[in-house]
């Protein structure tokens, strides 16, 4: 099962781009700025979920 970190940031990660491209089209630099940051944030939280789905993985793996 995916982890629930992987999902939610997933979802930021295309907030984010989808901010960040609004905040280039309309030239709003707040925007912009804004949505590579939650971009990032998303990134770092997948990232996160990933971990947490290898640790689990490796400890279902060793149980057997």
């Amino acid at each position: 099962m995916v982890d629930k970190d992987r999902i939610a940031g997933s979802a930021k990660e295309v907030t984010g781009a989808v901010k960040q491209a609004a905040g280039k089209l309309v030239g709003d630099v707040k925007l912009e700025s804004q949505g590579a940051a939650e971009k990032t944030e998303g990134k770092i939280q997948n990232a996160v979920g990933g971990l947490k789905d290898t640790i689990k993985e490796t400890s279902k793996a060793e149980k057997h």
